[in-house]
């Protein structure tokens, strides 16, 4: 006799805690398989799938069904994407120059790709063209925000039964798969182009994060006349939250107008805060203490969403949506080794831009992100590269996504 799986809530606290656990997992798998340290591949995806891959078996089997409580999760994506917007300075935008306008146009052409080619396969198969758009541009450039949000507005404007689940679904594969082949495309570049690093030529770059020998010691002669390291924290954790604030209300407006992730109002205003000091020199944000915020949410996040996965779910995908995820899957490859890597020059940052495109171009720019800190960590930063994926991949393409998927849509 068949008996009902056991129900398994886990809170938002719990939710934060099996994410430390897991992540924590995963730096001690690393650690002790080299084949892993080779592969570049995150400690977040090692212990995260891990778990998930766990957790689906159990579900699978009818044993247990686990519910997230994701509003930590989300807070946690404000809040890293609220950093992103604080580091926005327009002298540093300005300085990406050429690269990122070239770069934006790259990824707004990579999200014609996708919906291009979700449609044909769509139409091919004998399905509505809209679930083709669904698992192009709107879940894989878009990831699950714009799932989200777009998800609804194709089922009540164009009767798309199910484009909710069926968006999420594919946007959960492509941060699946992204996580996957970011790091060990990567690291086949490096190796198959013998790309230059910093750490090959012993000039690393700025490094990304809060740096190794930073000193916090209260016997400092010179402490007393500078801020503590708590003050900084403080006062970037502060800033975040006020911009998240005002970033509800601007999000709010917008949505009157155009759909749009809910993180871009709190990038906005966050983004004018930065400029708003740059110019004025009235209050200063320390890029440590901000760094170390964005680096701890990106962290959690990562983990917290990997931790979610319905890697089960993906088994029972109809054909049509499984055919496009495979096609997406090889045209994403294809257009960072012969776009984003060839045609940005082979180099370094050519190797981060297209390892961090991968990341924003099947789902989630902190996957992105991730898979580049990954390699970072192991052949040294690309300062460059991070602004530039940072601010096209969790800015300026969701605007830019968003429109194109518009004009598709209503074809």
């Amino acid at each position: 006799m068949a008996t009902d799986p056991m129900i398994i809530n886990v809170s938002m606290i719990e939710a934060v805690a099996l994410a430390v656990l897991t992540y924590a997992l995963g730096l001690q798998i690393k650690k002790r398989l080299t084949i892993l340290q080779k592969l570049s591949l995150p400690a977040s995806v090692i212990g995260g799938m891990l778990f998930a891959a766990i957790v689906s078996i159990l579900e699978a089997c009818g044993l247990v069904h686990v519910k997230f409580d994701s509003t930590l999760q989300t807070l946690l994506m404000l809040a890293f994407f609220t950093t992103i917007g604080l580091s926005a300075s327009l002298s540093l935008v300005i300085n990406g120059g050429k690269l990122l306008l070239l770069f934006l146009i790259a990824s707004s052409i990579l999200g014609v790709f996708q919906n291009a080619l979700g449609m044909w396969v769509a139409e091919a198969m004998g399905i509505d063209f809209h679930y083709g758009l669904l698992a192009g541009g709107v879940s894989l450039m878009g990831g699950l925000g714009t799932s989200a949000a777009f998800g609804p507005y194709f089922e009540q404007t164009y009767g798309i039964t199910g484009g909710t689940v069926m968006a999420i679904t594919a946007a959960t594969f492509g941060m699946a798969v992204a996580l996957m082949i970011g790091g060990p495309f990567g690291e086949w570049l490096i190796r198959r182009y013998k790309v230059v690093t910093p750490i090959s030529v012993k000039q690393p770059g700025k490094p990304l994060h809060i740096p190794d020998d930073l000193e916090a010691s209260i016997v400092d002669d010179h402490a007393a006349g500078k801020p503590t390291l708590s003050d900084e924290l403080m006062m970037a954790v502060g800033m975040i939250v006020v911009c998240m604030a005002i970033g509800g209300f601007l999000s709010s407006w917008l949505g009157q107008f155009i759909t749009l992730p809910a993180y871009i109002g709190s990038m906005i205003a966050a983004a004018c805060v930065r400029n708003i000091s740059d110019l004025t020199g009235k209050f200063k944000i320390e890029p440590k203490a901000l760094n170390a915020v964005a680096e701890i949410c990106l962290i959690f996040y990562v983990t917290m969403a990997i931790n979610s996965l319905k890697l089960h779910e993906l088994v029972n995908l109809a054909l049509p949506l499984l055919v496009i995820l495979i096609l997406q899957t090889i045209l994403m490859l294809v257009f960072a080794w012969a776009v984003l890597f060839y045609m940005f020059g082979k180099s370094y940052d050519a190797v981060m831009l297209a390892v961090g495109g991968i990341g924003f171009g099947m789902g989630a720019t902190a996957n992105g992100l991730a898979n580049m800190q990954a390699l970072s960590e192991k052949y040294g930063s690309s300062p460059q590269a991070w602004l530039i994926v940072s601010v096209v991949g969790a800015f300026l393409i969701d605007l830019v996504n968003a429109l194109i998927i518009t004009w598709f849509a209503a074809l």
